[in-house]
């Protein structure tokens, strides 16, 4: 009989099907087994009843233990309250491999031990599920790049050129020069435009900074499209309608995955909305509560926001007492009940708890906001606050973003770049601008960053020969993947996490 895989039961049900995999969870009853089978497409219940396969089959079947690998025949059954929606009733199985002891058992494990077994760890639903929207979103970002015309093109990783700064850069000797892992494509993507006209790069990228925070990778994937005669205007819509196609494609394609995150898809599909854009003059106007969003002030909001996490935190605290009393007076069943609801609940009590820390802070912090300052984190989160829909920084002080960014037009404190904001909280996830095409404006700009004008010879070049209006942006393959799987952390968007303090596994 022909292999399966789990993804294709939906489409073979009161069929016979032969499945292998491994046994992510294994329980007993009397003369029957449940295993929780996965094979990298899935997950399905396996129902193994001694009355339905052979003694061998049923002993097989009886010597697994977690993360053992097995094969089972038998016939695919609709069942909406099984994961996936569908069982196998086995009519055979055996034995591929036993496993060792596996060290990640179903209780709660620290960040730190999940971290250090991620090899291991990537093999959870909720990382599955992970993996397999980052797979998705991958395919979207390619899907629509070459559906609207781009040539994907590849920019060197050795690179002698700082596109961002001296400070976040991983310097190496490259045959006795000094040479850098690099930070962007674009430079070279610009170059690769002025040949082709519509490209982008899909790219390893890496920053020194020594952060450790939720939104920081040392080492992740950016896309970088670059396109020739598109103005600051043009590159926006760009934007705005990828978000909107790579949104789409994994609202339609993963929803269990989706699902088994509890993932608001309702709160995914509000950028199906036109993106509201501002200015940066603008944003910090909205940030101080000087200007309102449709009726809502960007303080009271938070303010608001404050004395909910204040009461849901109360609400919380008060459940856990009452349940943890209940458990004293409970059988063992409901005790069982009760603990893995006080597990969740504390969860909800630490992220509320910080809430109630932090939303002071970014209120104190926006109140003040400068309007020459670039946003920070808690910035970026009330500005979105307000908004129902990733939203568009535009126009920025020339003095906070980087040499390449044209100038605003009169205005050469200004220059045309703007940034897309993921909403709740997820901050930026692209970057981009209009990019400068005059050569003394360029020269000057570069000179005024301290950078080696030597190492930018090739690059002054693009604007000596035919040089042209150009637009692109920069987006964060893992801030993609975060914002739309709802994670509070980067590590668990990218198979093999590199950060500062982590090199291992």
């Amino acid at each position: 009989m022909v292999d399966f895989y789990i993804k294709s039961l939906k489409d073979n049900v009161d069929k016979k099907v032969v499945l292998k995999g491994w046994a992510s969870n294994i329980r007993s009853g009397k003369g029957i087994y449940f295993v929780l089978m996965r094979d990298g497409t899935g997950f399905c219940q396996v129902v193994v009843s001694q009355d339905a396969v052979s003694s061998e089959a049923f002993a097989a079947i009886a010597s697994l233990t977690q993360e053992s690998a097995f094969w089972v025949e038998g016939t695919v059954v609709k069942d909406e309250k099984q994961i996936g929606g569908y069982e196998v009733q086995a009519t055979d199985a055996g034995v591929i491999h036993i496993a060792e002891e596996y060290p990640i058992s179903n209780k709660e494990h620290g960040v730190t031990f999940l971290s250090n077994n991620r090899h291991l760890w990537l093999r959870s639903r909720k990382q599955w599920a992970i993996m397999s929207i980052r797979n998705e979103i991958i395919m979207a970002i390619h899907g629509f790049f070459q559906k609207e015309g781009f040539v994907q093109m590849d920019a060197p990783i050795f690179t002698g050129n700082v596109v961002e700064g001296t400070t976040t850069l991983f310097e190496t000797d490259f045959f006795g020069h000094s040479a850098y892992l690099s930070q962007s494509g674009q430079l070279y993507a610009e170059a690769i435009a002025m040949a082709m006209g519509k490209v982008y790069t899909f790219g390893p990228t890496f920053r020194a900074e020594k952060s450790d925070t939720p939104r920081h990778l040392s080492e992740f994937w950016m896309i970088e499209p670059e396109m020739a005669f598109y103005d600051l205007e043009d590159d926006m819509q760009v934007i705005e309608a990828f978000i909107k196609y790579v949104v789409r494609q994994v609202i339609e394609n993963c929803p269990q995955q989706l699902e088994i995150l509890e993932r608001d898809v309702d709160r995914l599909k509000n950028v199906f909305q036109p993106f509201p854009r501002v200015t940066h003059a603008d944003a910090a106007k909205i940030l101080r509560g000087e200007l309102e969003v449709n009726g809502k002030n960007a303080l009271k909001v938070q303010e608001e926001d404050l004395a909910q996490a204040k009461s849901d935190l109360e609400r919380v605290l008060n459940e856990i007492a009452e349940r943890e009393e209940k458990i004293k007076t409970s059988s063992k069943g409901e005790r069982r009940f009760h603990e893995g609801k006080i597990l969740q609940l504390r969860k909800e009590a630490e992220v509320l708890t910080e809430k109630t820390r932090n939303i002071p802070k970014w209120i104190e912090s926006a109140r003040n906001f400068s309007d020459d300052n670039d946003f920070g984190n808690s910035d970026e989160t009330v500005l979105t606050r307000v908004f129902d829909a990733p939203v568009m920084v535009y126009n920025w002080p020339a003095k906070i973003k980087s040499f390449y960014m044209k100038e605003v037009e009169g205005n050469p404190d200004l220059v045309k770049g703007v940034d897309l904001l993921a909403p709740d909280g997820y901050g930026e996830i692209i970057g981009g601008s209009e990019r400068e095409n005059d050569l003394n404006v360029l020269l000057r700009k570069i000179k005024e960053h301290n950078l080696p004008m030597e190492a930018f010879e090739w690059y002054l070049d693009l604007r000596r020969f035919g040089s042209i209006p150009h637009a692109g942006f920069g987006l964060g393959l893992e801030r993609v993947v975060r914002w739309v799987c709802g994670l509070d952390h980067m590590r668990e968007t990218i198979p093999f996490p590199r950060r500062y303090g982590r090199l291992f596994p």
